[in-house]
């Protein structure tokens, strides 16, 4: 183990013994280099004369970059854009994110959290988080329908065995009793759990009750307490898209992040959904934990271990995008565009359940609950999904995902209002016709 790792570890030890337990072997061994950064680091601050330690090129003292490319970023400079950033983010992104955390997150008032590392997208993030705390063979607890990539990067990739509960009861409200006993009997065989949660729910759209919340955080404490080490992500790629009151307004992170020594939560988050910023790739890793004294050491050893993973697999995400999130966020006009969007999106929430109302749609599926983020999905009752999803899309140039053979999901976040009545009709015709095709 390099001797760096080990040091990050023992200070991360001192200060809550359970996380070194949580960690993955990967997780353990990682940290960030010294050697040319560090060097290179030096060199900006104190190199007054000629400074040859950074692979950029330069020019008259500038950035070395084609007119062509500078003239296609109207008011950003080529140090803003072109150079390399930190591996950890840019400094001031991660300060006006996490400061936007604690606006959006009322329980986080007098916690302390770590900076958030910057990653290349929510999937990046997830990728990371798998790096620092998914071994082989490690189970990781999802309800039963899931954002496909999950499988694909922490099953598939990293090796983690995933098990899974029923999301809903017949009273459509998120299963509680199902969630506490899958965990209850992976805890008798387990010393460690990865329990992910992801609202608003990919692909359901679903977030969970005030009320259900707080008990999904009892039931998790409840199982640390009884010395189950939990390592607990949310994915809270939608953050803040909630089209009802009785929905939870802040992500389960807030209020886990401090819950007991045992538990230790990490957040998953970006401009990707919330800021309607998608190819810009900017994502971030967040982690809240309990410790004897001050959690600052402790975040700043798993922020250099985190960003050794990122410097180790990307380098580091995009200066360009970063720079454009930042400014975005730093622009008055931010508050109301982000509001009149969120508008947007909940008048077509609205709309669906209004359409959906309908009692001519009962014989040919079920609504999942739903009330916020991009989606919803429908169960079908008579013909199968894939088979309806190729067929309206031949027949009548519609587009569905088709998960497994009863379930539909359909981006509302796509659809304008007056397209929402079209699509539903379209659907059931093409339930109808697979019927009379049998």
């Amino acid at each position: 183990m390099d001797p760096i790792a080990e040091q990050l570890n023992q200070i991360i030890k001192k200060e809550n013994p359970y996380i070194i337990e949580m960690l993955s072997d990967i997780g353990k061994n990682l940290f960030f280099p010294k050697g040319i950064l560090i060097q290179s680091a030096e060199a900006s601050k104190r190199a007054h004369r000629l400074n040859a330690t950074i692979g950029i090129a330069t020019e008259q003292g500038e950035i070395m970059c084609f007119p062509s490319v500078m003239e296609k970023m109207e008011g950003i400079r080529p140090e803003e854009a072109l150079t390399y950033a930190s591996s950890f983010g840019l400094p001031a992104l991660r300060k006006i994110w996490q400061d936007s955390m604690f606006q959006k997150n009322p329980s986080l008032k007098n916690k302390a959290i770590s900076l958030p590392v910057v990653t290349c997208g929510i999937t990046h993030a997830v990728d990371v988080f798998g790096d620092l705390w998914v071994d082989p063979g490690d189970v990781i607890i999802l309800p039963e329908m899931i954002w496909a990539n999950y499988k694909m990067i922490l099953n598939l990739r990293k090796g983690a065995r995933i098990s899974q509960y029923k999301m809903f009861t017949k009273d459509r409200g998120f299963n509680l009793s199902a969630f506490e006993e899958l965990i209850k009997k992976e805890a008798q065989r387990n010393d460690k759990i990865i329990v992910l949660l992801n609202f608003p729910h990919n692909p359901t759209g679903y977030t969970v009750a005030e009320n259900e919340g707080k008990r999904i955080v009892e039931i998790l404490t409840g199982f640390a307490e009884n010395g189950t080490n939990l390592v607990v992500l949310t994915d809270d790629a939608y953050f803040g898209l909630f089209y009802e009151k009785e929905s939870l307004q802040e992500s389960l992170f807030a209020l886990l992040c401090d819950r007991h020594p045992r538990l230790l939560a990490v957040k998953v988050d970006g401009a990707t959904k919330e800021n309607f910023a998608w190819g810009l790739r900017v994502g971030f890793i967040t982690y809240g934990c309990s410790t004897e004294g001050d959690p600052s050491s402790v975040y700043e050893a798993l922020e250099k271990k985190t960003a050794g993973c990122v410097r180790g697999s990307v380098s580091n995400a995009s200066h360009l995008g970063q720079s454009i999130v930042l400014r975005s966020m730093q622009d008055e006009k931010y508050p109301n565009e982000k509001q009149e969007k969120f508008g947007i999106l909940k008048k077509r929430a609205m709309r669906l359940r209004q359409v959906l109302q309908d009692p001519k749609y009962k014989d040919a599926w079920d609504v999942y609950p739903f009330n916020s983020g991009y989606f919803l999905c429908i169960r079908l009752k008579s013909v199968d999904a894939e088979k309806l999803r190729a067929h309206v899309l031949e027949k009548y140039g519609v587009g569905l995902i088709s998960l497994g053979k009863e379930n539909i999901r359909i981006a509302f976040s796509c659809l304008e209002e007056s397209d929402i009545r079209i699509l539903f009709d379209i659907i059931l015709q093409g339930v109808e016709d697979l019927k009379n095709a049998e």
